[in-house]
Order: structure tokens, then sequence, then C-alpha cells
């Protein structure tokens, strides 16, 4: 069983409540028994997470040497310059490591997203932008440590696909199992 769920903003990617934490979990959504999350979106990230109860497929899915494709669609403070972008491209040093080689480009025109609730933080005098970038990799909050090394922290962070799976018009608190089609997509 291949399941795809829109997480919303402010919900763990687990099932247990962290002690003293004001996060929701994912055992509000009465998922299927015996399903565990492949992969993991902070809290504070919204967008595509993907269920199974087969084992193996985390690992089919998330190792940088498979080259496994994510794309995620980030909205930055400011407007980063074309040097930044080709910088991010070819990977950018976070902490003692160098991200492996990434696409991005400018998301436009904008893309009609609903607001986020509770609402980013807005500054009249700094304008921002939305950004696609596509990875093989996913480290620790590594696409908001890619922007910000660039000088442009994420204001919001959502995962729109995974292979060829896109989460569509999926709304956020859904989830659906997944079409054999859809699942061939996503390893893809």
């Amino acid at each position: 069983m291949l399941i795809a769920l829109h997480k919303p903003y402010g919900v763990l990617s687990q099932f247990t409540p962290e002690p003293g934490s004001r996060w929701r979990t994912l055992a509000e959504f009465k998922l299927p028994p015996k399903v565990y999350a492949l992969g993991r979106l902070d809290a504070d990230s919204e967008g595509l997470l993907l269920f199974s109860d087969e084992l193996g497929l985390n690992s089919r899915l998330l190792d940088p040497d498979a080259a496994h494709r994510r794309e995620y669609w980030v909205q930055v403070e400011g407007i980063p310059s074309v040097e930044a972008l080709a910088q991010l491209a070819r990977g950018v040093k976070i902490g003692d490591y160098t991200t492996r080689p990434c696409t991005i480009r400018r998301l436009e025109p904008v893309p009609v997203i609903l607001p986020r609730d509770p609402p980013i933080r807005v500054r009249k005098t700094i304008p921002d932008c939305w950004l696609t970038l596509e990875l093989i990799e996913g480290k620790n909050r590594q696409v908001r440590h890619m922007t910000a090394a660039i000088g442009h922290p994420t204001l919001r962070l959502m995962r729109r696909r995974m292979g060829q799976f896109s989460l569509g018009d999926l709304p956020a608190g859904q989830w659906r199992e997944l079409t054999a089609v859809e699942r061939a997509a996503v390893f893809a």
C-alpha cells in the first residue's frame, strides 16, 4: 500500500507527540494501521508525505545514490540574483556538508497557493518570491539551510513532487491511496 498525505503546517512527521510539544501529530489523520512515513517533513513544512506498509521503500526512495528526485516550492525573503541561484544549483556549504547539485528556478508566474494558517511573516519593504528546487537528497532542514546560505531565508516550504508523482490538488490534511499508475510514477 502506498498513501499520499498533504501534510499541513504544524504537524510533526510522527504518530506520537513529543513531550511538551505544541505541534500536532500524524495520529489525527486516521491513516491505516501499520503504515510508516517514507521520509519526513519538518513541522513548519507542508506538502507531499508518502506512507507505506512495505519494508524497504524508505531506502529505495531516499538514498541519494538512487538519485530519486524530490521537488520543493520555496517562498523566500528577497529576490535571489541569477548568481545566487547558480550557486544553489552547484551546491552550497551547510555546516560541514556541501549539498549536491540541484535544479533550481524562479516560479513564474507565482503559483496559486492557499494561505497558510498561521500566515507567513510579511515585511512591507522586503519583497519575496517563489522558487522550485529539485533535489536528490534530503538532509535535516536542508532546503531552509540552502536558501539561508545565499542570504534568502525560507518563509514557506512545500514538497510538491516525488519522482513523477505530484501532490496535485489534494487538500491539506487529506490523504488517499495511490493507484498502480501513480505508484509507478513515484518510483520513476
